[in-house]
């Protein structure tokens, strides 16, 4: 992930200051140093990382700062807020017309990735915003374009309109712009050709779409992992056609993050979407203050909860908690868990947004995580309706069946059923201390020390 480096190297430039009883100039210069250290090996613009830390020192030199019970923590606001005004002070939403059609012309190099995020955003569209988009094909040099497009939309239920390669980009938006009016689409996303360099014939066509379309907003797709040629790109772009907001691609690649930290500072084009997958939901809304938690390793409670509520059966998780505490908790409630968890992603980017559990996050192993949870819904799945109601009932036999078609062995078997047996008597326990409207830790530290199972259920024997 971006800025996985930052993050390090500025939590380590803070410790240096961290417990010390008075922050002093030169402790506060030391720290200035690894912060600059940090920053330049992310790949920010050196006269962004000047700026930056002029800034800093300025506002930690005051009195307030010095006298400070915890100076640290006061330099870490202080470094929190000017990373948020780096980055934009607030998210930069779209452009939405109050009434009719809203146009956006999305532009970009080829390879940035621009039209899988013209999926990504339809998506997000339909999703957070309940809007009723349509495509239209206007990259007429590569058929493979289009081709995409049109499988995208079908993907996230979107039309497409294309005059395929034979008619020209301008007459291809032209007409689909009327065709959008009377279908009635609120929202238009028009993908244009993109090049491997910036030339004079791609900046013409993206000219007259844009005098045709007069679109609400041009975003422009960048690669994460282009570092500060980022700038150079969005300067370009930004020139001839005056775009509106960036979408970040990739962001979720080895990138050091640095070109996302300076383009907004040179350019004054916000950085409005940020690409972070490879499905169709993985983009989201780009917020400054959420971006600077996570850079300061903070975590992000805000967009997990958000995530949550968007992708989790609240409902369903409710009803299971409920179940969990009544003590009828079953082994299919336990797949629904199972699965709600997957939708939110891999176990090591939602602890990446947890306060106190981000720092553990690089030492998640997310593929063996996920081969174990797929093996364990597996299990399940191969059990029948009345082993899923009563684990008790299973024999020798049984678990040989069952290992058999979950492709398992009779030992992982055995730790799937022994885990959900001490997590069933954990909440039986809770739930009778509930009852009894007392906490009997020494009870519950009893039944938590017989949760204890082995990483690898091989090693034990049944």
């Amino acid at each position: 992930m971006a800025f996985e480096s930052l993050t390090e190297r500025l939590n380590k430039a803070f410790k240096n200051i961290s417990g010390q009883g008075k922050l002093t100039e030169k402790n506060m210069d030391d720290m200035l140093r690894e912060v600059r250290l940090a920053l330049l090996e992310a790949d920010v613009n050196y006269k962004i990382v000047k700026d930056f830390l002029v800034k800093v020192k300025d506002k930690a030199v005051g009195q307030e700062v010095y006298t400070s019970l915890n100076p640290s923590q006061m330099v870490v606001k202080i470094v929190h807020d000017e990373l948020v005004a780096l980055l934009g002070e607030k998210e930069a939403t779209l452009n939405f017309k109050e009434s009719g059609m809203t146009v956006v012309m999305m532009v970009g190099l080829q390879g940035t990735g621009k039209t899988t995020s013209v999926g990504k955003i339809t998506s997000l569209l339909k999703r957070k915003y309940n809007k009723h988009p349509m495509l239209i094909a206007a990259d007429v040099i590569r058929p493979a374009a289009i081709e995409q497009l049109q499988t995208l939309g079908k993907e996230v239920g979107a039309e497409v309109f294309s005059l395929g390669t034979e008619t020209d980009a301008v007459e291809t938006v032209r007409q689909g712009l009327a065709y959008a009016k009377e279908i009635g689409a609120d929202i238009v996303l028009i993908d244009t050709a993109g090049r491997l360099h910036i030339d004079e014939a791609l900046m013409e066509e993206l000219a007259k779409i844009k005098e045709i379309a007069k679109p609400d907003d041009i975003l422009l797709t960048v690669d994460a992992m282009t570092g500060q040629d980022i700038i150079n790109v969005a300067q370009a772009f930004h020139e001839k056609l005056d775009v509106t907001g960036l979408v970040v691609t990739k962001l979720d690649g080895d990138s050091r993050g640095g070109g996302v930290l300076s383009v907004r500072s040179i350019t004054q084009v916000p950085v409005k979407f940020i690409g972070l997958g490879e499905k169709m939901e993985d983009l989201d809304v780009f917020y400054p203050d959420r971006m600077a938690d996570r850079i300061l390793g903070m975590g992000d409670i805000m967009t997990l909860v958000e995530q949550a509520q968007e992708k989790m059966d609240l409902e369903q998780s409710e009803k299971s908690a409920r179940k969990m505490m009544e003590g009828t908790f079953t082994l299919d409630d336990m797949l629904q868990q199972v699965e709600q968890v997957q939708k939110m992603g891999s176990l090591g980017s939602i602890m990446k947004m947890i306060p106190g559990l981000n720092q553990f996050a690089s030492q998640m192993d997310d593929e063996k995580t996920t081969r174990q949870m797929n093996r364990s819904k597996a299990i399940i799945r191969s059990m029948t309706k009345e082993e899923r109601q009563d684990p008790g009932i299973l024999r020798a036999s049984r678990k040989k069946r069952i290992a058999a078609g979950s492709g398992t062995t009779v030992q992982e078997v055995n730790a799937l059923v022994n885990q959900f047996e001490k997590t069933r008597q954990m909440m039986k326990q809770m739930a009778q201390m509930q009852k009894g409207g007392k906490l009997n830790m020494n009870a519950l530290m009893g039944q938590k020390k017989g949760m204890n199972i082995p990483l690898n259920p091989r090693r034990r024997k049944w």
